[in-house]
């Protein structure tokens, strides 16, 4: 359970130590956490035709939620691909994640997320998860949000009446680094360990504002599974480029 657990610990150690020498980037009172409701949508299509005509879309859906005693965030999104009319892709994604806030930095979570993918090792996995979290940046510049903790995991087998129920360690950092007024770099890392599986998931792109709510967005997802079926890769990345439309 811990031979990816423990790695991915130790990668965000370096993040927590940046947080913490950088403490004085948002003193009591500055750099607040947004509140109110908040949600983005992102759209990326490309199409391509000639010897091969290909086909792609990723879809993304995401609303957020914070007072001074809550912390919500949940959301869907979906990748379908096809190749000369055949599908070679088909995945899709519901995740939710509630916080109750300890004092204004730190909180404790409930999450509940579910994958399904018709190409993958596992037709779909449930994972529920609770932990402790903390806002460990929070200023103009710079947002970082550590969490960690014990979970469940349900997965089948694709094709096959194959289960594989376990207990999960999960833990995410998500971090957002403003450049310029109109451009930012985000990052989001994910990962679930268990005996019989460990999914790591990170997400890295960079955003340019084009109009106030519109941006643009430079992507790459990439996934990864220890657990898989011969002749299908422990690592899958997706490069994309999006429209997002952000409103609140």
């Amino acid at each position: 359970m811990f031979r990816i657990a423990l790695p991915c610990l130790l990668a965000c150690a370096p993040l927590t130590a940046f947080a913490q020498s950088h403490a004085t980037l948002a003193p009591a009172g500055e750099g607040a956490a947004d509140e109110g409701w908040s949600a983005r949508a992102e759209l990326g299509l490309a199409m391509s035709s000639g010897n091969t005509e290909t086909e792609s879309f990723v879809g993304k859906l995401d609303f957020a939620f914070s007072d001074v005693r809550h912390k919500l965030a949940f959301g869907a999104s979906g990748h379908y691909a096809t190749d000369d009319d055949v599908a070679i892709a088909r995945r899709y994604e519901a995740h939710g994640t509630g916080g109750f806030r300890l004092d204004p930095r730190s909180y404790v979570y409930g999450s509940l997320r579910n994958e399904r993918d018709a190409f993958g090792t596992y037709e779909y996995q449930w994972t529920a998860a609770a932990g402790y979290g903390v806002e460990a940046l929070r200023s103009e510049a710079h947002k970082l949000s550590l969490e960690l903790g014990p979970g469940y995991r349900f997965a089948k087998d694709q094709g096959a009446r194959v289960h594989h129920n376990e207990a999960i360690g999960r833990g995410m950092a998500d971090w957002r680094w403003k450049l310029t007024d109109n451009a930012s770099l985000v990052d989001t890392l994910l990962f679930e360990s268990g005996r019989d599986n460990t999914f790591v998931r990170n997400v890295l792109g960079v955003q340019v504002a084009v109009a106030e709510g519109l941006a643009m967005k430079a992507g790459l997802e990439t996934r990864y599974n220890s657990d898989v079926e011969p002749g299908i890769e422990n690592t899958d990345r997706l490069t994309t480029v999006n429209l997002v439309y952000r409103f609140k």
